[in-house]
């Protein structure tokens, strides 16, 4: 008789069907990809999920967590930041961590804890956050927190039954994106506290496990996310065009800092057209505009002005800042540079903000008239 194919074989092999799924379905009529431009957009971010799946979750396991950077600046999802260094960790309820890094001149760190979605799936909830007004900081921006286990009254956070992943988040306000290497260097580090011997040697069940989180993490964010028009969006969202919906805290929405303030909205612009944009920075601690595509990836952050945090962004002397998108420079400042793309997401986020947030308001115009 024939061996047994081996486990980790038919697990690759699963990865590579679910690939081929998401190549027909999420890059094809079904999730409106029809022109080539488009095709080729859910294909990019296919590849950069996969990238993601690797690296994060093939080699994963909470009893042996270590934290890896989520994306880069060129490894794009899930709305990610030019302001913004993300890393995340596997975790769970049986066990407990410490987790220590630097701020490395962040203007704002925190954890949240992801609920649900164990196995490389998309997390249900963020569980837990504790941002760095319940840490404990030293002069050189050292940092200690603690994850699980006995309460403790500072530098803490539980875990539910159902955690999954710990999220950092350091977010910077300068002029040079931190995304963009050499990356300011956090030194995160995640250690169990009952010090547990070495991992098990690798084999051919954890191999296959290896291959199916991953998998798992691509169909996840692409084929079971929903297709376009076919849910309601969260508050903080517009499904109409060039206006935006009042800045709203997120609530527990899965892989969102339930400390921040959001405000999104779709663009479409003509090629002779600029979107500008009126807004006010409140008082928070740190807070930006980003462009995204359909899929929630950033712009070209590393070679375009994209994105705007307040140090980058001039301001009038009212206190409020106009942003202009436009297609190709229109000599005014705060230009966003759509890269020519008549569609895209402008997404606003303010962290720790005090009080009310004004509404950003946009209106289209001939760039003639800029």
């Amino acid at each position: 008789m024939p061996d047994r194919p081996a486990a980790a074989r038919l697990a690759f092999d699963e990865l590579l069907a679910a690939l081929r799924e998401v190549a027909d379905r999420f890059a094809g009529p079904e999730w409106g990809c029809a022109a080539p431009e488009d095709v080729a957009g859910a294909l990019r971010v296919t590849a950069h999920l996969l990238e993601g799946g690797l690296v994060g979750h093939f080699e994963d396991d909470p009893g042996y967590p270590v934290f890896r950077q989520i994306v880069t600046s060129t490894r794009k999802s899930l709305g990610d930041n030019a302001d913004a260094l993300y890393y995340d960790a596997p975790v769970s309820a049986a066990h407990a961590y410490r987790v220590a890094g630097r701020t490395a001149g962040a203007v704002y760190v925190s954890f949240t804890v992801e609920a649900g979605g164990a196995g490389g799936g998309f997390p249900a909830r963020t569980a837990g956050v504790l941002n760095d007004t319940g840490f404990d900081v030293d002069a050189e921006g050292r940092f200690e927190i603690f994850l699980g286990g006995a309460p403790r009254p500072r530098n803490w956070i539980p875990l539910d039954a159902d955690a999954s992943r710990v999220t950092t988040r350091h977010y910077f306000e300068q002029e040079r994106s931190p995304a963009v290497p050499p990356c300011p260097d956090v030194a995160l580090d995640i250690t169990r506290l009952d010090a547990p011997g070495p991992p098990p040697v690798p084999g051919d069940a954890s191999v296959a496990d290896g291959y199916r989180r991953v998998a798992r993490y691509v169909r996840s964010r692409s084929l079971e996310m929903p297709r376009p028009g076919s849910a309601a969006p969260p508050a903080f969202v517009s499904s109409e065009p060039n206006t935006f919906p009042d800045p709203v805290p997120p609530g527990d929405h899965p892989l969102a800092a339930a400390d921040a303030a959001y405000s999104m909205a779709p663009y479409v612009l003509g090629p002779d057209e600029a979107l500008v944009i009126t807004a006010r920075w409140p008082t928070c601690r740190c807070a930006n505009v980003s462009l995204w595509n359909r899929h929630l990836q950033t712009y070209d952050y590393a070679h375009r002005r994209v994105s705007l945090n307040r140090v980058q962004a001039r301001t009038e002397p009212d206190g409020s800042v106009r942003v202009v998108l436009a297609h190709r420079d229109p000599g005014t400042p705060n230009w966003l540079d759509t890269e020519g793309r008549p569609f895209g997401l402008v997404f606003w986020r303010y962290f720790l903000p005090e009080g009310p947030i004004d509404r950003p308001r946009a209106a289209v115009v001939p760039v003639a008239e800029l």
